[in-house]
């Protein structure tokens, strides 16, 4: 069965991954906001590393309830505009919707859930490196894969049906266990998101100074230590992969990760999902993760001064 998807947040992920399943052919409604107007009469753009397209005709809306109801609903908005998807969610649901949140952080499936009890949600581990550029215009960097997890599937086989349109895309996916996927995740999201906005610099300043190198590693390994504690047997992260996650970092093109664009354009930073509840869930489990508290409470009084 071919699968109706909707894109919500159709900005460097969304923008990406939908320009992609759209591009070979499937069936992608995309919710645009300020960018709506350009993108319905030039399309979508998406400069990628792999070979730019553009995707026009769109099927793009300005108003969720313009859209039809979809069997997959992608949420790729910043964490911080979760609350409005109370709003944007109902009008494409129907019995057996799956909405999957390709976002980071952890909890944002819990809190969906208390809103959607009956709802089936999956979360989104998005590797890659891409930014909006301008209006309907995705700049796709490096990397580009994707991990998917069941977090309330009713029916987990569709998970497989997604990935599978993925990989005819020409995006590399794989199911994973959720909980542990998502603090794999964090492994490389505390370090770098937090460090470039606190430093005002980007990924490859950081490796390159032997002192920031030696603090992403340490706060790698705070956060494994973390996930293992919490994890309580179901799962354990390899403090190896500390260092894979430096290595891959060492390959990527200089990059700015998204909450030091968020910082350069002085929009809300993803704190909560990002640090305060990894901070909160280890801490519930009986471990202090100090450095990223710290980096937390920096973040949080960077953002005061702007907000």
């Amino acid at each position: 069965m071919a699968l109706r998807y909707a894109v919500i947040g159709s900005g460097a992920i969304g923008g990406y991954y939908g320009g992609m399943l759209a591009k070979s052919g499937k069936d992608v409604h995309f919710l645009f906001h300020s960018d709506y107007e350009h993108v319905e009469k030039n399309g979508l753009q998406v400069d990628s590393v792999n070979g730019n397209f553009l995707i026009s005709p769109i099927q793009a809306y300005h108003n969720a309830n313009d859209m039809p109801q979809c069997d997959v609903v992608l949420v790729c908005l910043k964490s911080t505009n979760n609350a409005i998807l109370k709003d944007l969610l109902p009008p494409l649901l129907h019995a057996n919707t799956i909405v999957v949140l390709i976002q980071n952080g952890l909890g944002l499936e819990a809190d969906l859930a208390k809103d959607f009890p009956n709802l089936s949600i999956a979360g989104a581990m998005a590797f890659i490196c891409s930014n909006k550029i301008g209006d309907g215009h995705i700049a796709h960097l490096d990397q580009g894969s994707i991990s998917i997890g069941s977090y309330s599937c009713k029916d987990s086989s569709i998970l497989d049906t997604i990935c599978s349109d993925f990989v005819e895309s020409g995006v590399k996916c794989h199911i994973v266990d959720l909980e542990p996927a998502r603090w794999k995740k964090l492994v490389w999201n505390i370090p770098y998101n937090g460090m470039t906005v606190v430093l005002n610099t980007t990924t490859d300043k950081l490796m390159k100074n032997p002192h920031t190198r030696k603090l992403l590693r340490d706060l790698m390994l705070e956060v494994i230590q973390a996930a293992n504690l919490v994890g309580n047997g179901r799962f354990l992260i390899s403090e190896d992969f500390a260092d894979q996650m430096l290595t891959t970092t060492d390959k990527m093109t200089p990059y700015s990760p998204s909450m030091k664009l968020d910082y350069d354009n002085h929009r809300p930073l993803e704190i909560e999902y990002i640090y305060s509840r990894p901070v909160l869930t280890a801490k519930e489990a009986g471990y202090e993760m100090s450095h990223t508290a710290m980096l937390e409470q920096q973040l949080r009084f960077i953002e005061s001064q702007y907000s």
